[in-house]
């Protein structure tokens, strides 16, 4: 395995924590990461996941490539891997360090914005993220329905798994556990990477499933939860109503007559996703959303 140390000299480069660059230089987490796409023997809560999956090292994706030292990684266990980098001059080292391994067409590199970019099909990502947009990034791959192994920083993941009635649960825990059964594998040290962040970090594995629960309109589900968490220390009864504009309901009083009372009475932090999608059914039903009738 190449050094990471050595492929971040060679770069000619040093990470930025203006530009959101901060290099994984452990090289226990690297040796890591790849090892959490062996979820096959370990499922725990994840066993209501939807096998069967190709191969998730048939074809990884690394979003932000940096130097290379997760990609070198990625190339010694995955038949061939993309990774997409949106600095051009480590887009160019990558190209020139690995040259060997786009020739014999296991990498290909992709420079740009992983939010723009058109990304091929993959079995997995294992991605260190940029933190700065993380989420974006994150629910661009999760609709694609395959294995996630992502490092966030640790309050985001930790809002990504947390279960109804924590501090912590919120639209992001909904979202995320609508796509996939999401589990924290290990947190990541300051001190592992160059230059050291302000907080410390967590690798999430994300494995798709399909929900518990019909959602007939998966757009505006997303949308209700968004709206009514803007106001999470209100009432359903009086979220329902006060995010009319968000949600894009045109008659939220039909919704609140219509919905159980029992779910009125909470607020948004104690629904499951199970019962975000039973609300978010009739809100579509009997509030009229603007994207499918005008108000």
């Amino acid at each position: 395995m190449r050094d990471p140390d050595g492929l971040i000299a060679r770069a000619g480069v040093r990470g930025d924590p203006n530009r959101d660059q901060h290099f994984l230089i452990d090289d226990r987490v690297l040796d890591r990461l790849p090892t959490h796409l062996e979820f096959d023997a370990e499922l725990g809560d994840a066993a209501d996941a939807s096998p069967p999956f190709a191969d998730p090292f048939e074809h990884v994706l690394e979003i932000g490539g940096g130097p290379g030292v997760l990609t070198d990684r990625l190339l010694a266990v995955a038949d061939s891997v993309t990774v997409v980098e949106r600095d051009r001059r480590l887009a160019s080292f990558l190209a020139e360090e690995f040259a060997d391994a786009i020739a014999a067409d296991r990498l290909t590199v992709i420079e740009g914005d992983a939010l723009e970019v058109d990304l091929p099909p993959f079995s997995a990502s294992v991605s260190n993220l940029p933190y700065g947009v993380s989420s974006e990034i994150a629910f661009r791959l999760f609709p694609a329905g395959r294995p996630l192994v992502l490092m966030f920083q640790r309050e985001f993941a930790e809002r990504m798994v947390a279960d109804p009635g924590t501090p912590e649960y919120g639209r992001l825990s909904v979202s995320s556990q609508h796509y996939a059964a999401v589990e924290i594998v290990e947190t990541v040290p300051k001190e592992a990477f160059s230059p050291p962040p302000t907080v410390e970090s967590a690798v999430v594995r994300a494995i798709p499933r399909e929900p518990a629960y019909v959602v007939a309109d998966e757009d505006f589900f997303l949308r209700f939860v968004k709206a009514v968490f803007t106001q999470r220390r209100k009432t359903m009864r009086n979220a329902i109503r006060n995010t009319a504009h968000i949600s894009g309901l045109c008659d939220p009083d039909a919704v609140v007559d219509a919905a159980p009372e029992s779910l009125m009475g909470k607020r948004a932090g104690a629904l499951t996703p199970a019962e975000f999608a039973e609300l978010a059914t009739i809100a579509r039903d009997v509030g009229s959303t603007s994207g499918e009738q005008s108000c």
